[in-house]
């Protein structure tokens, strides 16, 4: 009996991180969620009874997520510049237990977006938009009605239409832009950097005051151009990029002297680079340069104009 609850637990886990997650933006923090989970269904004698484990867990976890998000917004609110999730860095080896876990959006904007929601608020939303939970569920979840989860869902709806673009380029595109923009960033070229990107385009950096970093988000085409016009100056000779999937999407690894320096993530619309999301904090970049030296020995070529 003890194996098919073990079983029961392991094929609800994918989607468990993908819920925990997306509330914490954090992947060891996301683990700890699902791992409290699995103590407290180890621990309770009653799941045989359950109508569906399913939904039991999600709950643990749910409530679980928004009391360390509550503890953690104390924190971010002191932390030094932006702060951005913990990059999710994945090859296609990595599959298809990975796209289990992170299937549905888990974009950097996605992700940026989700923080500027209260705890209720994005719970209510990701259950109900990305895991198709029904309201019963969902209400059950937070420990409120279904109307009351009704008005938070719209709420968050709201905040949420605002924020996401509107037209995004295709694949292809997006592909052709990293290259370019990969061309560009090496030379230094400030005009050919500045036409790659859209007018109010914008540069986030989360080096979470342990290396340096943009304090504050940079706008505009002409000042993100100039940025890595001195960027190219100062460390042309020794930096290379790599392709890498990151949070779901095409990215770039920016490595110095071959050493990963950062996560490079991107917003592409009407064929120009609206946004770009650097992580540099060297403690989000752990697992990612994990997987890097575990790829070094296979065929993961760097990009150079």
């Amino acid at each position: 009996m003890n194996d098919t609850f073990t079983s029961q637990f392991h094929q609800l886990r994918p989607r468990l991180f993908g819920i925990a997650y997306r509330m914490l933006g954090s992947r060891a923090d996301a683990d700890d969620a699902v791992q409290d989970a699995w103590l407290r269904w180890n621990a309770n004698d009653a799941r045989a009874a359950l109508a569906s484990a399913d939904a039991w867990l999600v709950t643990v976890v749910t409530r679980l997520c928004i009391d360390r998000l509550r503890s953690a917004i104390a924190e971010r609110e002191a932390y030094i510049g932006p702060w951005l999730a913990e990059p999710i860095v994945t090859r296609a080896s990595d599959l298809p237990e990975s796209r289990l876990e992170l299937a549905g959006d888990i974009s950097m904007a996605f992700m940026l977006m989700l923080e500027r929601l209260g705890p209720e608020e994005r719970v209510v939303f990701l259950l109900h938009e990305v895991f198709e939970c029904g309201y019963a569920d969902i209400a059950a979840a937070v420990g409120k009605t279904e109307a009351a989860c009704r008005q938070l869902l719209h709420r968050a709806r709201e905040r949420v239409r605002a924020e996401r673009p509107r037209f995004a380029v295709s694949d292809a595109m997006h592909m052709d832009l990293l290259g370019r923009f990969v061309t560009a960033a090496q030379s230094g070229e400030r005009a050919q950097l500045a036409q790659l990107f859209a007018p109010d385009a914008s540069f986030t950096a989360d080096g979470g005051g342990k290396v340096s970093a943009t304090i504050n988000v940079v706008r505009g085409a002409d000042k993100i151009a100039r940025f890595y016009e001195s960027m190219a100056r100062k460390f042309g000779t020794v930096t290379t990029f790599e392709h890498a999937i990151i949070n779901g999407e095409a990215g770039l690894l920016r490595l110095v002297d071959g050493s990963l320096d950062s996560t490079m993530s991107f917003d592409m619309e009407d064929a120009r680079i609206s946004a770009i999301y650097v992580v540099r904090n060297p403690d989000k970049l752990v697992r990612a340069q994990a997987l890097k030296i575990a790829a070094d020995g296979c065929q993961n070529p760097s990009i150079n104009a």
